[in-house]
């Protein structure tokens, strides 16, 4: 690999890529990055010079020699790249708005990877990630492809299912909170820990947390009962003791939206009548985010990006391409492909697993069997995303339909129906990759 590497991120224009950039220029001395190229398309134009301008503020105010680019032209960014990140929005907010108050309008939950809003998020995304896979094949085979971009665990699945393509690595920021959260408590740093995540995207669980050969889980489930650790983009609701005793795991945040679905409801509720929706709180920043981005003599990231939602996000990209480059052998949860690793769940699959992260890519640890008291529900999840994917791949809006009947998060077929079809017709602009005559 180059010793002057080359860097695209897509969907450069993000609110997120400070934090990508402060991440790159941190790591300079183990990551020499000569070009980073933030690609977008023609409607994030006037944000990616933005946040276009803001990276090379930053660069030259650190002073590293790394040479910024901005480019409406992706194929032409990717010419040669040594990694490629994806970080975009097929719609931008304005589309995840919909995602979350369609739904609502019947009985359903709106939420960006989760449920309805998931399935649509992922009907849009899935296709641009073939696309951008098949112009990697061509300018740039030997680049990994690290992807930011949500629905990330049913995106991984798609990539390892049809894509054929395997330099493909999926990340998260809610793993190194977790991580975070678990060192704070031991007392300890995070590079000391080595905790045991296995599932899926968004539902993985801690079955282990291994510090100085002894595994520490036991005392972080303790201090779970007494706790309301969330996410920023997730409605503080605490854990129910004996439910925890029994459930013997950690689980993610977003777990509550499953095993506390009355109450997540009826809180999501309230924000669409009050017309604070999460994707509508988050415009309300990255307008704030974005004024600030235009200062011309802002030079580093601005402390509020922490309350976007992803916190941490650069950490985990850099250093899975600071470990690949540099054949660290660290340990990161990443999504990656299911070979034994966990046996409960299909061979091939796309799984979230604590991996250490060579040259080669990752290498995850053996999980084995899945307690029975979380079994059944990723099987539940996993034979989702599969059948949302082969509709994807099929371009058959029908079976996509029948994925989001079959959710465990959908309590009316009859609601799930209407609240599809509304869908539909609201996103049909980014959905012209499928055959309507299949509904």
């Amino acid at each position: 690999m180059s010793k002057n590497l080359k860097i695209v991120t897509i969907g450069g224009g993000s609110s997120y890529t400070p934090e990508l950039v402060e991440g790159f220029i941190k790591r300079y001395d183990e990551l020499p990055i000569k070009e980073l190229w933030l690609v977008d398309i023609e409607a994030g134009k006037e944000k990616l010079e933005i946040v276009g301008n803001l990276a090379k503020r930053m660069v030259e105010a650190a002073g590293v020699p790394m040479e910024i680019f901005l480019t409406l032209d992706r194929r032409q960014a990717l010419k040669g790249a040594d990694f490629v990140t994806t970080q975009f929005r097929v719609g931008q907010l304005d589309a995840r708005v919909l995602d979350e108050r369609i739904p609502a309008k019947y009985n359903m939950l709106g939420q960006e990877t989760l449920g309805a809003g998931g399935v649509f998020k992922a009907l849009r995304t899935i296709p641009v990630i073939f696309e951008i896979i098949r112009d990697m094949k061509e300018l740039c085979e030997n680049a990994w492809l690290i992807n930011f971009t949500n629905p990330a665990g049913v995106v991984s699945e798609a990539v390892f299912r049809y894509a054929e393509f395997d330099r493909f690595i999926g990340v998260c920021n809610v793993p190194i909170n977790l991580t975070n959260h678990f060192a704070k408590t031991l007392q300890t740093t995070p590079k000391e820990i080595v905790p045991y995540f296995g599932g899926l995207n968004h539902m993985s669980y801690v079955f282990n947390v291994f510090h100085r050969n002894k595994d520490r889980l036991p005392e972080l489930l303790e201090e779970l009962k007494q706790s309301n650790l969330t996410m920023n983009n997730i409605d503080i609701l605490p854990w129910d003791p004996p439910f925890i005793e029994q459930l013997g795991v950690y689980p993610s945040p977003y777990h509550k939206y499953y095993y506390f679905y009355d109450e997540m409801f009826s809180k999501f509720m309230k924000q669409v009548s009050s017309g604070t929706t999460r994707a509508e709180h988050v415009k309300e920043i990255e307008k704030a985010l974005f004024e600030q981005y235009r200062n011309p003599n802002l030079n580093t990231k601005p402390r509020e990006l922490e309350e976007r939602g992803g916190a941490y996000y650069s950490d985990v990209a850099c250093s899975v391409i600071s470990s690949i480059y540099n054949d660290k052998k660290e340990y990161h949860v990443v999504n990656t492909v299911n070979d034994g690793y966990i046996t409960d769940l299909p061979q091939g699959c796309a799984i979230e697993i604590t991996s250490r992260i060579t040259c080669h890519g990752p290498i995850p640890v053996f999980i084995g069997r899945l307690p029975e008291t979380v079994r059944g529900l990723l099987q539940n999840v996993k034979a989702f995303e599969q059948i949302l994917v082969d509709a994807v791949y099929e371009k058959n809006l029908a079976k996509a339909k029948f994925a989001l009947q079959i959710n465990p998060l959908t309590k009316s077929i009859a609601n799930a129906n209407k609240a599809f079809d509304e869908l539909c017709e609201a996103h049909k602009d980014y959905l012209q990759y499928y055959d309507e005559e299949t509904l």
